[in-house]
Order: C-alpha cells, then structure tokens, then sequence
C-alpha cells in the first residue's frame, strides 16, 4: 500500500489499482458536532413530545410542525455528515473496465462503474485559499468539495471531497498513469 498523503492511500494489485480517500479526521470537530447533533436531537425529541403530550390551540400546533419539518431536515443534514466524519470513505476502483467510484459510509455504498471510452475531460479544481468557496466548504456540516470531475454521457460526475491542491495534483498523476494502463488491455 502507497500513500499519497495521510488521507489518500492506493494499492495495485495485478489486474486493479484500488484507492481510499477519507475524510479529515479533527477530533474537536467530530466532537462538538457530536454534542451539537445530541442536544439537536434532544430538542426534537421534547418538541414531539410537547405537540402531542401537551394541550396546544391549532396555532401553536402549526408552529410546532413548522418547527419538525426544519428540525427533521437539519437533523438529516447534519447527521449525514457527522457520519461521514466518523466512517466515511470514497473508493476508487482502475481496472480494465473503468473506473468504479464508491461512495461509503462504513460498508454501506453503491460502486457506480464509469466505462473508460465514456469518460471525457477527467479534471480537478482546487478553489483558491482566501475564497468564499474556500471558507464554505471548510466547514464540518459540509460533505460536498469536490475536486476532480469528469463528463460522462453529458452528466458531471464529481468525487475527491475536500482534497488539498498538493493532494489533488498526486492523485491526478496516479489516475491519470493507471487510467492509461488499464485502457490499454
């Protein structure tokens, strides 16, 4: 097994070359996004129990569903994330086929195999430091950021979240010399 940084590992096997790429590991961040998704999760829970528990007039019942709705997507939203913070991991699959990309958050994913002769303009874009994309897609509650793109059947198919410019430059050169190898055969 090769490492490309701390976060993105391959390995070549005779017939494949397979690659890892996870997600940045903070501790404090899995942490207080943990507790934020607790209380989050709490308030939820007391708000259900209020709506049918309580005596509330037909407004305050209005408002408390309002509330669930938003509460049901954030909770969702960020629960997401929070576990692809713990467990997630994108795989990446080069054998004679194509390329198969994985998206996992332990074992559980779809790899969605994209054909080598369909695939065109294989990129990456690494914003600038100082933007507001930057910024954005720094953030924890974030999954999306990525990096490399390529057009296949006129549909953008994106994968390497939140990778380094350095990170991406690697992992290009790899694709780039495996993708070529394998198409061959």
């Amino acid at each position: 097994m090769a490492e490309i940084s701390d976060r993105i590992s391959f390995v070549d096997h005779p017939s494949k070359t397979t690659i890892v790429i996870l997600p940045k590991k903070q501790p404090w961040v899995i942490a207080l996004m943990g507790a934020w998704l607790g209380m989050w999760i709490t308030i939820g829970v007391v708000t259900w129990w209020a709506l049918f528990a309580m005596k509330v007039n037909q407004q305050e019942q209005i408002i408390l569903w309002v509330f669930l709705t938003f509460w049901a997507y954030y909770a969702i939203r960020v629960g997401r994330s929070f576990l692809w913070l713990l467990w997630g991991q994108e795989m990446l699959k080069i054998d004679e086929i194509g390329l198969h990309i994985k998206r996992s958050i332990r074992t559980y994913g779809k790899s969605v195999p994209y054909y080598f002769e369909n695939i065109k303009d294989l990129a990456y874009d690494v914003p600038e430091e100082k933007s507001f994309q930057t910024v954005w897609e720094s953030s924890p509650w974030v999954r999306g950021g990525e990096r490399f793109i390529f057009d296949y059947y006129g549909k953008m198919i994106k994968f390497g979240k939140k990778l380094t410019k350095r990170e991406a430059q690697l992992l290009s050169q790899v694709l780039e010399k495996r993708m070529r190898k394998y198409s061959k055969k």
